[in-house]
């Protein structure tokens, strides 16, 4: 009796849905997804929306009235913007000292000395008090008449200085408070950069007789690039976007002459002085440009960067 044989056919197990398939591809997106949601909402969406006010006369409650462009042309005649604008680029160019200043003060507590981290934490301290905290107190330091500042000027036989309350020192003296916080910002970065410096690098530059400066140049800052590029990102929209110690110290005085572009996006939007949203808007559109030219810079810098390695 023959039989003839079953035709052999190979066995394919149940079909898997498409999440299945993609699941290594998908999950972190999945993950990331509510954050961007929020930033879409919350960043992105506002920042178009601004764009579009900027275009409009609006007071915040009644009709919008299109205007297209007048508001940035009145920019161009407004003494106050470029009044703020001046001051926002002395913050930009003063505010980088922080960076160096940090580095400094990072390399002086990388030490293996007693009561090291004793001194840590008081470098520490200024980044984590509040602005208005770090106003208040660089306020009653500038005080002309019981001011640590005056009181120590005071013996070597100099005069009483209002620094607060002269047009040409108080861009000056608020910068100069904002400094102290932002420095322990930098000193934290450097320091863990500084953990991270490969310790092999610099026994062989110590052992190719490389010291002081030249280990510091050419072997422990190239390993901090990572530090400084965030250093630099976050001090300059620090910079850009001052607005809490010169409301709390000044709120823009004298005269006017403490402003920078985000004060007076206030004033003129949402204070007692104008509630002109478009006009505020423009203001704004404008510092976000002056913004993103730096930051698309740096990331273009590190991208270039990454790329030729």
């Amino acid at each position: 009796m023959s039989t003839t044989a079953l035709p052999q056919t190979e066995y394919q197990g149940p079909q898997k849905s498409w999440y299945k398939r993609n699941e290594i591809a998908v999950t972190p997106w999945l993950f990331l997804l509510p954050g961007v949601l929020f930033f879409m909402v919350y960043v992105i969406f506002p920042i178009f929306q601004s764009i579009n006010i900027s275009f409009f006369e609006w007071d915040g409650l009644g009709d919008a009235e299109y205007v297209g462009m007048r508001n940035y042309a009145e920019l161009w005649d407004d003494p106050d913007f470029f009044t703020s604008l001046r001051n926002n680029i002395i913050w930009l160019i003063l505010y980088l000292l922080a960076i160096p200043a940090g580095l400094g003060i990072a390399l002086l507590l990388n030490q293996k000395v007693f009561g090291i981290r004793l001194y840590k934490s008081l470098f520490f301290f200024p980044f984590v008090i509040s602005q208005v905290v770090v106003g208040l107190v660089f306020t009653w330091f500038y005080d002309p008449t019981f001011g640590l500042l005056n009181q120590f000027i005071g013996i070597f036989g100099a005069g009483p200085i209002n620094v607060l309350g002269d047009p040409n020192y108080v861009t000056y003296g608020i910068i100069a408070a904002g400094l102290w916080p932002q420095t322990a910002y930098c000193m934290i970065l450097y320091l863990t950069g500084l953990n991270a410096v490969d310790p092999e690098q610099i026994e062989a530059a110590r052992l190719d007789g490389a010291k002081g400066h030249k280990m510091l140049w050419y072997v422990v800052i190239p390993q901090l690039k990572p530090a400084t590029f965030i250093a630099f990102v976050v001090t300059i929209i620090g910079a850009l976007r001052s607005f809490d110690l010169i409301s709390i110290m000044t709120n823009g005085g004298p005269y006017g002459e403490s402003r920078v572009l985000s004060f007076y996006m206030f004033e003129v939007a949402l204070s007692e002085y104008g509630f002109r949203m478009g006009y505020g808007a423009a203001i704004a559109v404008v510092l976000f440009l002056i913004m993103l030219c730096f930051i698309v810079y740096f990331l273009y810098s590190m991208y270039s960067e990454e790329k030729g390695r």
